[in-house]
């Protein structure tokens, strides 16, 4: 500072110099008293020292603006730092007041708790007197139960003082003996009531109804060959009481199969198949997505093409393999469907062209079938369900011969052969077996 002012002195100095050379309008060496050489080394020394304090001056300028800067950042980041504590302080605060709040909640949880336990001590005591009274079917027989005990309880009392026992041991005994009578009792009562309920179960479970019983008797029958011809009779007595039934309609048109099949003329056999044929049609009507409705009527069709004209005869076979169609689609794991179904491939494949003429003349387009087709079905038959009939294995050896493959025709045959005889079904397929076995 001191050094400044010198500086500032000595510039004023040379100021007034400078306005009294001026006034007196004399050259400031003779003012001053100096020569020339004094005088430029004078003037040079004014020159450095005023650029010596401009450089001073703008070397205080910066620093100040520099120390004001750093006062703004300083209070920026103390305002900021202020922002920071408020925001913790309240997020602070409101953790504190919901750890309050679930302190609290704890605290009325614990309440009720204690409440329920104190109201389940209290009830504890009388809870074995409730389920004695119910089982002893209500308060009636419980008050007499309890109006008995003091009556045991005084006749103990009396024969411990015979015995010289003291009251308070007769009591203790009494109350004892007391309990184990009642818990005898109230045992004896439970098993009652247990074997109660069981007879009520008992009586209360439904009998089968009537239609199931008819349906279970028909489908016993069907399934021995010796009683099928009795499964018709019984369904016609009830059908005027059940024809809307489905199930119990393409039963029925089974029974006239089995008929059919029983029958000893042919009057007889071709009355049957029309009337099964008739049923199997009302149990399709009834019930379209059955796939037993839609076999039996198949089934019943091929039948009837037995005693129909040629004309018939084409119509039912077309109606047999739409129905099988509806069948397997219905039911595709039943392997009766694909036998039958090969039959029809296989016996289609057989017809002659004059057949075919006289079907493509009738209906326009000839029913259209190989042996492939015969085979792939009758293998599938035997896929569902392996050695599935004997008939189903001689028509499988049929196909192979018809396609030149006489080695695995003969291990069929081989195969239908270890099977034994238990149908008419079964003989016939013998039949054909020893007809077939030479030709391999």
């Amino acid at each position: 500072m001191s050094k400044r002012r010198n500086m500032f002195t000595h510039c004023k100095y040379m100021a007034t110099l400078i306005s009294h050379q001026r006034i007196s309008r004399r050259p400031v060496t003779e003012v001053l008293g100096m020569s020339q050489s004094d005088s430029r080394g004078l003037v040079l020394g004014v020159l450095a020292g005023a650029a010596g304090l401009t450089l001073a001056v703008v070397w205080y300028q910066s620093r100040r603006a520099s120390a004001g800067g750093r006062m703004v950042a300083q209070e920026l980041y103390l305002n900021s730092n202020d922002r920071h504590v408020g925001a913790g302080m309240s997020v602070a605060l409101a953790g504190q007041r919901e750890v309050l709040d679930r302190l609290g909640a704890l605290i009325q949880c614990v309440s009720e708790l204690k409440d329920e336990v104190r109201a389940l001590k209290t009830a504890l005591p009388l809870l074995q007197d409730h389920v004695r009274d119910e089982l002893q079917g209500g308060s009636r027989r419980g008050a007499e139960s309890r109006r008995a005990t003091p009556t045991r309880r005084r006749r103990i009392a009396e024969a411990a003082r015979h015995e010289g026992q003291s009251s308070e041991e007769a009591e203790s005994e009494g109350g004892y003996m007391t309990a184990m009578t009642d818990s005898e009792e109230d045992s004896e009562k439970e098993r009652e009531a247990e074997e109660k309920e069981e007879e009520g179960e008992e009586e209360n479970q439904e009998e089968p109804d009537e239609l199931t019983v008819l349906l279970e008797r028909a489908d016993a029958l069907h399934a021995i060959e010796t009683e099928r011809g009795g499964g018709l009779a019984p369904l016609l007595e009830r059908r005027s009481q059940f024809q809307q039934n489905y199930a119990f309609m393409w039963r029925l048109a089974r029974a006239y199969a089995d008929a059919h099949d029983k029958a000893q003329n042919r009057e007889e056999k071709k009355d049957m198949a029309e009337s099964g044929k008739k049923a199997g049609e009302e149990a399709i009507t009834l019930n379209p997505n059955c796939a037993e409705s839609h076999q039996w009527f198949a089934i019943l069709c091929g039948q009837l093409s037995e005693y129909d004209t040629i004309q018939n005869k084409i119509k039912n076979g077309y109606l047999f393999k739409d129905h099988l169609d509806l069948a397997i689609e219905l039911k595709p794991e039943d392997p009766l469907s694909y036998y039958l179904l090969g039959r029809w491939c296989y016996a289609v494949a057989q017809c002659t062209w004059i057949e075919r003429k006289i079907a493509a003349t009738l209906f326009g387009e000839p029913p259209n079938a190989t042996v492939q087709d015969a085979l792939q079905n009758f293998l599938k038959a035997e896929e569902i369900c392996p050695q599935y009939s004997k008939s189903n294995l001689v028509f499988l050896a049929k196909c192979y011969k018809d396609l030149g493959q006489k080695e695995q025709a003969r291990e069929v045959c081989n195969t239908a052969s270890s099977i034994g005889n238990t149908t008419t079904e079964d003989d016939e397929a013998q039949k054909e077996l020893d007809s077939l076995l030479p030709y391999l």
